[in-house]
């Protein structure tokens, strides 16, 4: 009943709701150049990224020298990057900050500026509570549209979780977990393994807040 009262309300008729503004690639990316929050682009939108907490900086940054050394081990050459490096959709028209990423071949951007990158290999997303389901579903539907990404790594920062989703064919995604912290996960698309106690190294997790007796 609550839900009928909100829509026939006349209020809602007299104050309509007015559309966001729509920003341009071009000039998304003047704005962004000046601002010194970051902000993703949607097609349009231009939605402002939340502040990261400690675990998942520090996350994302091990994660990143725990790939490099891996690679340094086998004698591979990757390009491992963080949070800094945008990448571009261009079927979407969306921009936006991976945690990490790994190229393996010449970096390849959307035009010569060299901002918005096109090719990444495997991306990395530090999992947070405001972040996490979009994480998870929406934004790995949106990254599937990259030709180039071959593989999806989802860390939690509240726990020992690591999950690998690997393209094996065009629809067809393999998954991995890793939930000790005693244990590995290989990269495929890479060849490269990085164990749990490298990625959550110094990290100490904060235990459950307790409900208040009434």
């Amino acid at each position: 009943m609550e839900l009928a009262a909100v829509a026939t309300n006349p209020l809602a008729i007299l104050k309509p709701t007015i559309p966001p503004r729509l920003y341009t690639l071009e000039e998304y990316l003047r704005r962004e150049e000046r601002s010194v929050e970051k902000h993703e682009y949607y097609d349009g939108k231009i939605i402002q990224l939340p502040m990261a907490k400690f675990n998942h900086n520090a996350i994302s940054a091990n994660t990143i020298t725990a790939i490099k050394n891996a690679a340094r081990q086998i004698g591979k050459r990757l390009l491992v990057l963080s949070s800094d490096q945008q990448v571009y959709l261009p079927k979407l028209n969306f921009g936006l900050y991976p945690d990490a990423l790994v190229i393996c071949e010449k970096p390849l951007f959307w035009d010569d500026n060299e901002v918005l990158l096109i090719n990444p290999l495997l991306i990395v997303e530090v999992l947070s509570k405001s972040t996490g389901g979009y994480d998870k579903k929406g934004k790995f539907e949106e990254y599937k549209t990259l030709q180039s990404l071959k593989e999806y790594v989802l860390i939690e920062q509240n726990d020992y979780s690591v999950e690998s989703r690997f393209r094996e064919e065009p629809n067809l995604w393999r998954e991995t977990f890793a939930t000790d912290i005693n244990d590995s996960i290989h990269l495929k698309s890479i060849g490269c393994t990085i164990s749990l106690a490298d990625i959550y190294e110094e990290i100490e997790f904060q235990p459950p807040a307790k409900k208040k007796s009434r």
